[in-house]
């Protein structure tokens, strides 16, 4: 499985998960704030390189790469790259590649966890816990029981099938992206490079 593979394994994750997210928050109603950013105008937020190669082919097919590469160069405890803030304080704004996203953007505020009772958890932020109280209590017991909800562990393992090293290492969002570029423009080099196959006739 190439690198290319590699990203059709994921965009093909991604899109059963996006039905089983569409799924859970058409029962649950738990949703974010319609414009928050808290989450994408966090530096801090981890991820890995493989979950980017659907943005990073996008990227390169519409010969951005570069360019994007260069900007994230001058990026350093910044917010995603791809985050466009629409506040003064970054904390409202919108993704502007919201298609290839990564799948910790996916994942949170849409999924759960095991906790230490081996119970499902959501994860969620404070904003949601606080702001939507009673919806979040009333959700969090309905995981609990028999409410279906996205798993992060089950798809991170899905990830890390279609490759353990790309999948298990963890970045900052920007280096994750950056990594992906990075990886996609070589595999794209050397494959658009490399010299055809003489036939050898006996």
């Amino acid at each position: 499985m190439n690198l290319q593979d590699k990203a059709l394994g994921v965009r093909q994750v991604f899109d059963e998960l996006g039905m089983e997210i569409k799924s859970y928050l058409d029962e649950s109603q738990l949703t974010c704030f319609s414009g928050c950013g808290l989450c994408c105008s966090n530096p801090k937020v981890n991820a890995s390189v493989i979950e980017f190669l659907p943005l990073a082919f996008k990227l390169f097919e519409e010969g951005k790469a570069e360019s994007v590469l260069e900007k994230l160069e001058t990026l350093d405890d910044d917010a995603c790259v791809l985050y466009k803030k629409t506040s003064e304080d970054g904390h409202a704004g919108f993704c502007s590649d919201y298609q290839n996203r990564g799948l910790i953007c996916r994942l949170f505020g849409t999924s759960s966890r095991k906790n230490k009772y081996n119970e499902n958890e959501l994860l969620v932020c404070n904003k949601i816990k606080v702001g939507k109280p009673e919806l979040f209590n009333e959700v969090s017991l309905a995981i609990k029981k028999d409410m279906q909800v996205p798993s992060s562990a089950n798809n991170y393992s899905k990830l890390s099938n279609l490759d353990f090293d790309l999948t298990s290492a963890q970045f900052t969002v920007n280096i994750a992206i950056k990594n992906a570029l990075e990886a996609v423009l070589r595999f794209e080099f050397y494959e658009r490079n490399q010299e055809p196959e003489i036939p050898v006739n006996f």
